[in-house]
């Protein structure tokens, strides 16, 4: 627990790689095309609960394997963004009772992740991807992600294409950040 408390307080924080690939900005949104990389990544999947409600169970579980609690023991630092696979509901206006958070192993573990002792985290080997995304501060809530992701959707408009069936919702900062948060929605572009 102290691990995971440390961690969360006074660890390094690695960024996902990534370039930027184009900026614009259309109807008093900046938005970003970017390009990530794939690698390994501890995943959760909560259903049955709301977004919210949702995060506040996977997520101190995914802090507890990135602060030590993995066959190692080893505290490996975070990394953000952290991801939220979101699945919006047909009104585009709020999210299904399901979602899948996913973080980044650091670098320095990707080769050999520490295994989670906890059997609903699993290691994912997934691919790169290139992603339209929007960024906003706050504590962000499912309407906020859900009101960014329409307000990119109607800047990108008709012409670009992107998955419509999932989109996701990034933090980059510990919970008791109090000002200065960044928050995005990444709409990934189908390629």
């Amino acid at each position: 627990m102290f691990g995971m408390i440390k961690n969360s307080l006074f660890g390094e924080y690695e960024n996902r790689p990534c370039q930027i690939l184009n900026s614009e900005s259309k109807d008093e949104l900046n938005f970003e095309e970017r390009s990530y990389e794939g690698g390994k990544f501890a995943t959760t999947e909560v259903t049955g609960k709301q977004f919210d409600d949702a995060l506040k169970e996977a997520m101190p579980k995914m802090m507890k394997y990135m602060g030590g609690m993995n066959d190692k023991g080893i505290g490996m630092g975070m990394s953000v963004p952290v991801s939220i696979t979101a699945f919006p509901n047909e009104d585009n206006k709020s999210l299904q009772n399901k979602v899948k958070v996913l973080l980044w192993i650091p670098s320095k573990y990707q080769a050999e992740p520490p295994k989670p002792t906890d059997e609903s985290i699993s290691i994912e080997e997934r691919e790169g991807v290139t992603v339209y995304t929007t960024q906003f501060g706050g504590f962000a809530k499912e309407s906020d992600y859900a009101m960014h992701a329409a307000k990119l959707q109607e800047a990108l408009g008709e012409g670009v294409s992107y998955h419509k069936d999932f989109y996701f919702c990034n933090g980059y900062d510990p919970p008791m950040k109090p000002y200065g948060r960044r928050n995005e929605v990444w709409l990934v572009k189908k390629e």
